[in-house]
Parts: C-alpha cells; structure tokens; sequence
C-alpha cells in the first residue's frame, strides 16, 4: 500500500514513516505538513491508506474526512490524535475510519492498523461471493475466537501472533528473534516474546546454533506437525 502520513510534527513524521517502511505491506510512504498539502498530495498521488492527525495547523483532521474520501474513493483513514474528546470519537466513527489510534502509539498498535487496512484492502479488492466469514474478516479486528480457546497472555494479541505463525511457514531452516523482528517490523524482544510462547503451546521450537564469532543463538521453526 501508498500511506500518506498527515503530520505537523516532523519527528512524529519520521518515527512512523520509517517504521511503516519496514513493514512488507507497505509500498511508499509520503508526508503533507498541513490539511493544504494533505488535499494536494491526496488528489496528485492517490494513496490507498492516510494516516491523518486530528490537529493539523489548519483544519481539524476529523472535518476533512468526507472530502479526503472523496477525493480518493477506495481510500482509508486511520486516525490519530491526542484528543480525549468523545465528540472526535463519534465524528471519526461516523465517518468510516478504518481505525483510531490514541497518541502516544504503540508502533505495534500501528501495525495492527495498517494489517487491518491491508486486509480489507485484499477484501473489497476481490470478486469473492460474500459469505458471514468473509463479511466477519472486514468488519472485525480480530478473528473470533474459537468456542473454548484460552484467552492470549498480556503482551500477545492474535493478529500479531498470526503473523509470526505465517512468517515462520516460510523459514524451514529457522529464523532468529531478531531476524524475525525486523520481517516482523518489531523488536528483538517483541519477536522472541511470541516464539517463546509458541513454543510454551507447543507449536514451535527452537535450536541452538552457533554464528561466525561462536556464540550460541536461537533460531525458532515451527514443530514438524503445523
């Protein structure tokens, strides 16, 4: 996907935008200083997902929603702000956004967002018969948990586990946490606190190999069963 960040705050700017660069669903990611570029850059380049602050320097985000879309039809919105007012709630909600992110954000909470995005993206995109299932993965952030599932421990939410399980699909000779982290687009400890606990359900493993200078690392592969 194209993400356009709207986002006065130059450092805020570069923290997401690098790290939306290091997620594989991401394309290319532009940024507009104010709501005046925002419109220019949205209607030049079309992006297919805007990441768009609420307090812009000169029009509140939330009030260019219905104009952003359309300008871009097929265009999602995930907003972010440091606003504690229910009203910017309700207004966001209203209009559609795909998700709403409170500052401070958690880069992982950002990743699930965008995942969420690009997914519906696949969705609407396709030519599917519309079944329950299908209407579910839109409409839902998370998969239903099925009847009897034990609830995920603090710090593992599911979207993100899901994706270390199809990571770890494609790694038959392991991966390193940190290796992992970064197809993941999260840390080292991140990445390793979901394959540890893969292997404490007993859906992974991991091996001891030695690197180039001889220290011992871990690489993790999922069980020969999965």
């Amino acid at each position: 996907m194209n993400v356009l960040i709207a986002e006065d705050d130059y450092r805020v700017a570069d923290i997401h935008c690098q790290y939306l660069k290091s997620l594989q669903v991401i394309q290319d990611v532009k940024r507009s200083a104010n709501a005046k570029e925002l419109l220019l850059d949205a209607e030049k380049w079309q992006p297919d997902l805007v990441l768009l602050d609420v307090y812009l320097p000169d029009e509140l985000g939330v009030n260019m929603i219905n104009q952003l879309k359309q300008i871009c039809p097929r265009l999602q919105i995930i907003l972010i702000t440091a606003a504690t007012e229910m009203e910017i709630l309700k207004k966001a909600y209203q209009a559609g956004i795909v998700d709403y992110l409170v500052k401070p954000i958690a880069l992982e909470r950002l990743a699930e967002a965008v995942d969420k995005a690009e997914r519906n993206q696949k969705i609407l995109g396709s030519n599917t018969e519309v079944t329950q299932n299908l209407a579910d993965k839109l409409f839902r952030l998370q998969p239903t948990r099925q009847t009897g599932a034990q609830d995920l421990p603090k710090g593992i939410d599911q979207i993100t586990l899901d994706k270390v399980k199809e990571l770890l699909k494609d790694q038959e000779e392991g991966i390193t946490a940190e290796a992992l982290g970064q197809l993941l687009g999260a840390s080292r400890t991140t990445s390793r606190r979901y394959l540890e606990y893969l292997i404490s359900i007993k859906e992974a493993r991991a091996e001891l190999v030695y690197g180039i200078v001889g220290r011992p690392e871990r690489k993790y592969l999922l069980k020969d069963s999965q």
